[in-house]
Order: C-alpha cells, then structure tokens, then sequence
C-alpha cells in the first residue's frame, strides 16, 4: 500500500490476501492488530456524518480466531454514486491529509478499472456496490486504521480470487468479477478456490497502497492481525492476515526505503534558472533532483525535472516546482530505493580540513571514498592552490588515515572534525 514513509517510514504491514481479500476483512486485520475502533470511527464519520457505525467482535473462522468488523446502516436508503461524487466527499471532509490522499487514491485506482470494464471516460464512472456507504466505510476505515497503526509503507502477497460465478449489478458474471480482473492486472492471482473471494474494494486497497507484491519481508513483527469474512466455509479459514513491523534495514547490505518520484516535463523556462531551481528542491527536502533533456510536441526541446523524496517531503516539494517552473501539473509515483549506508570522514590537510563521503555496505566494509567536492574547492580557492592539488592530497590524506576499499571505516579523529 504505499507510501511511503510519511513520518512513519520505519513501520511496514504486510497483508496476506491467500484466502482472498474484501474491504471489511482487511479493516477487521487492521483493528485486530491494534488499531482503535473509535478512531477509525471518527474517521469514516467525518465522511458519511450520521449514516453508519462500525462494529467489532470477536469470531473464528475455521477454527481460526479473528476479529469481524461490520458496518451497521443508520440510514436505509443506498444512493448509486459517481466517482466524482465520492471524490468530493472525501476531499470536503475533516480528514487528515494522509487518509485523505489514500483514500482518493484507492477509489480513483477503482474508478480506472471500472471505466475500463464498461468503456467510459473515469470521470463518468458510476460505482454500484461500492459506492454504497459500506463501502466507502471500508476504505476510509483501512486508510484511518494503517494511519493510527503509524504504517508508512505496505506490501501484499499473492491474492486469492476465486472462480465460477457471482451475481453483480449487472445480472450473473463469471468470477472474477470483470473489475476485479482489470484490477489484477501486473498483481500475482490464483484461483483459490470457489467462490468470489477478492471484491472489488478488497483488491482496490491491496493495488493502490501496496507498493510490491512479494512473500512476507524480513522485518521484526510487533503486532498480528487476523480480519474475518462474512462466511464460514468449510475447510478454508476466510481470513485477511495483516503483520506490522519494522522492516529489515538491509537488502543484501542495503537500506531499503519507500520513496516517492515527483517529475514534470517542461519546454519554456529559461535555461539558466534551471541550478538555481534544483538547488532550492534539494534545499527543501529532495533527496536528489535532476533533468532529463527531452523533445516534446513540434519539435520543441525540453527538460523533464525528477525528483526523488520521501513521502512527507512530497507537499513542500511539490509547491517549490509550481512556484519556480511554469509547469501547470506533474506526475508522481511510488519507488523503492535500495542505498549502501553512508557516512562522512574527516580528514586533515594542509589548510583545513575537507570531509571524505564514504559508502558502506551491511558489514560497515568501504565500497566507496569521494572527496567532497565542495568542501575540496573551498579549501583550494582559500589557499590560492589548484583543485586538483588539493584533491590529490585529500585521497592520500583518507588512505593513510585507514580509509581504504573493502576495509572497516577506521575511527573518526577528533581533532580532524
């Protein structure tokens, strides 16, 4: 499920679809796991004020123990909504913004598939079932609960959907249910036995918040919850799994991390404030900002400026490219980013002192040692010494102090910092 790493970047969940996955049974994991139900009410309530409560108890499906979470109706009638309709009530109410921004983007995930299914713009894409205040409880429950569980990224593993035949708005359809398929696309599906056993909603939250669809990761597990559906078939527990932690931080010697790419193509700025903006994004946040020489329509050269961030540097970084590009929108997607550790070595030489940035694998071993530049040249024009004399002496200056590939990072001297 993204992102990310709002704030929360060290806590991960896992869901385990492979008993399928409904929008209830995966709010039911997350409560289970240690969510509190009177916030996640809160927040479905600043949604749909005065039209549902939320229920929890305790059940057992297949002998499993699991926690059953309901939507109670306060209202009977069920209004058939539009996409658009569904955006602007998420968008008007009292939401924090990061519930906000996974909600929007599970139901606009939905809205993709569905117009897809029926060969409509997404912008005129009524939803049916989900659309209904149930639904949409389900999906602003999920975003609240991983909120309050402080969970900043999300994997899922392969998801069970299940066969034969169903009855839909549409009358009788085959299983999986035509949105449910478009929603499987670039996902790892097995049939999983008989029966719809993936919803719409359910699949919906896997594809717009799991950022990869992979085996339980390595990760130290601090909570555990088990989601129930509504029935109780036999031979087959009708659960969702959800296991909270904190992921490994190591990929075979790599810090792992959700991270977010911002980028935008644009072909009428000058191209000498083009330093001077990517100087600023770094300033504001940006792990790393670049450009990317393109042509664009008629001909026309241009610039696509990327930038690379952690998930709540994304709002700040967002507002610096509109103020300082004549870009009118961007584009921005979830990546993972896998970094040797780093660290910074101080070093002596004649005329002050210029740090070393060095690179290290999961062992503390050197991989890399680079003068920093900046400092190098500073120095340099100090002392009226060319640049490459002072970056010559710098390398020497790291090897005799025990900076050297594939050894330990010798210890810092003080008086060198």
């Amino acid at each position: 499920m993204e992102d990310s790493a709002a704030g929360t970047a060290g806590v991960h969940a896992w869901v385990d679809a492979s008993a399928g996955v409904a929008g209830d049974m995966l709010l039911g994991a997350l409560v289970d796991a240690g969510a509190p139900l009177e916030e996640v009410s809160r927040a479905v309530e600043a949604v749909l004020p005065g039209t549902v409560r939320l229920t929890a108890v305790e059940t057992t499906r297949a002998g499993l123990r699991a926690t059953k979470v309901d939507v109670v109706l306060l209202r009977e009638d069920q209004p058939r909504r539009e996409w658009t309709r569904v955006r602007s009530l998420l968008q008007e109410s009292d939401l924090s913004e990061r519930v906000r921004e996974r909600a929007l983007a599970v139901f606009a995930t939905l809205a993709d598939a569905e117009a897809r299914v029926h060969g409509v713009d997404p912008e005129t894409v009524h939803f049916h079932e989900v659309g209904a205040w149930d639904s949409i409880a389900d999906v602003v429950g999920v975003c609240a609960a991983l909120e309050s569980l402080g969970v900043g990224t999300v994997s899922a593993g392969v998801v069970a959907v299940g066969s034969g035949r169903a009855q839909g708005a549409h009358g009788d359809v085959p299983v999986p249910v035509p949105a449910v398929l478009e929603l499987a696309r670039g996902w790892q599906v097995v049939a999983g036995g008989d029966g719809e056993l993936a919803t719409p909603t359910g699949l919906a939250l896997v594809r717009a918040l799991a950022s990869a669809c992979e085996g339980l990761p390595s990760m130290e597990v601090t909570a555990v919850g088990v989601g129930a559906g509504t029935r109780d078939p036999a031979g087959r527990a009708n659960v969702v799994r959800v296991v909270v932690g904190a992921p490994s931080a190591d990929r075979g010697g790599l810090a792992a991390q959700s991270m977010w790419v911002l980028e935008a193509n644009v072909d009428d700025l000058d191209p000498r404030i083009w330093p001077s903006v990517l100087a600023d994004l770094l300033a504001a946040g940006a792990a790393d900002a670049w450009l990317t020489p393109i042509l664009m329509k008629k001909g026309r050269p241009a610039h696509t400026v990327s930038i690379l961030c952690a998930a709540d540097a994304r709002d700040v970084l967002r507002d610096r490219l509109f103020r300082h590009t004549t870009t009118f929108g961007l584009r921005e997607h979830r990546v993972e980013r896998s970094a040797l550790g780093r660290d910074w070595f101080p070093v002596r030489v004649r005329g002050g002192t210029v740090r070393v940035k060095v690179s290290l694998d999961g062992d503390g071993t050197v991989v890399h040692a680079t003068p920093e530049f900046d400092d190098t040249k500073a120095l340099a024009e100090a002392a009226g010494r060319p640049v490459r004399e002072v970056l010559d002496e710098v390398v020497a200056a790291a090897f005799a102090a025990g900076v050297v590939v594939g050894a330990p990072l010798p210890p810092k001297h003080a008086d060198a910092e």
